[in-house]
């Protein structure tokens, strides 16, 4: 079975959203959860993480940085094509309704104060979630950052949304502030106008995240969704394992959200650099072996 692409459009350098027809799998999904793509019939499985769908109209949308192989390929994709296949939804959802749990020994309640933290592409799962907390009955504050303004993704969807606060953070000062989104997070930490943390984007950002709520008096209670290298999206594979408070958690079947203050975020560091070169490798035969470049 195929699934057919709807749209296909560049949101910044090198970063793009696709929209693709799967009404089975927008019936089911949830805030927090992704699904694993095949491009194409000999291509490989890749997890994306919902950034939209709609269960009425029978589509979902994913965001995607063009890193990779098969992300060059799918970003020479456009609308009326077909991907292989789409495996989904996978993964817990975010726990952003009232009464589901939160971490250990919390629940999230209507009237908490969360605070959303996306980095780069992890926006797209920062507005989900955002979302859906709102609509929960939790007041929320949305931190987005970037390198650059031409790097920040969905500002009027997160802009749209009735939140508390969207602060936006540039590395370079070209939108909002200057500085990263550890230094806001560390302010409303300190005057107490949180009570939970939700952060997504690269490993290192959330690792000194995770750092910033556990340092701010007493500890924020803090999820991180975490991106390990995956295969079949099922647990069989065991590529995605991590350490979390030194138990092996797998990110796929008990994720992707975990305690960030007990992941071992050295490790799925170095697991995620592991066939980096690879990657590379495969990225560069492409663009030599492709027509659609020239």
């Amino acid at each position: 079975m195929s699934y057919r692409i709807l749209e296909n459009k560049a949101l910044a350098s090198g970063i793009f959203e696709m929209t693709v027809e799967a009404p089975a799998v927008a019936r089911k999904a949830h805030a927090g959860q992704f699904f694993i793509v095949r491009a194409c019939e000999h291509g490989e499985r890749v997890p994306f993480t919902f950034s939209d769908w709609s269960a009425d109209e029978g589509w979902i949308r994913f965001i995607f940085m063009r890193v990779g192989k098969t992300t060059h390929l799918l970003s020479h994709m456009t609308a009326g094509e077909s991907v292989q296949d789409i495996a989904g939804p996978l993964g817990h959802p975010t726990p952003v309704a009232v009464g589901k749990p939160w971490g250990a020994d919390t629940s999230i309640a209507e009237g908490d104060r969360l605070v959303v933290v996306g980095g780069g592409v992890g926006t797209a799962v920062a507005y989900p979630v955002a979302r859906a907390a709102v609509e929960a009955g939790t007041r929320v504050t949305v931190i987005v950052g970037a390198r650059t303004s031409e790097l920040l993704i969905l500002q009027r969807e997160l802009a749209a949304l009735d939140l508390e606060e969207l602060i936006v953070v540039t590395d370079d000062g070209s939108a909002g502030r200057t500085g990263l989104v550890t230094e806001p997070l560390r302010e409303l930490c300190e005057a107490g106008a949180v009570d939970r943390a939700f952060v997504v984007g690269p490993a290192i950002m959330m690792r000194f995240a995770a750092a910033t709520t556990a340092e701010c008096g007493t500890t924020l209670p803090t999820l991180a969704s975490l991106n390990p290298i995956m295969i079949d999206g099922t647990g069989m594979c065991g590529a995605c394992r991590i350490q979390v408070g030194g138990v092996t958690k797998f990110g796929c079947v008990d994720g992707p959200d975990f305690d960030a203050h007990l992941v071992d975020w050295e490790e799925l560091a170095t697991r995620q650099r592991v066939y980096l070169d690879y990657e590379q490798i495969a990225a560069t035969e492409y663009e030599r072996g492709c027509g659609c470049h020239g």
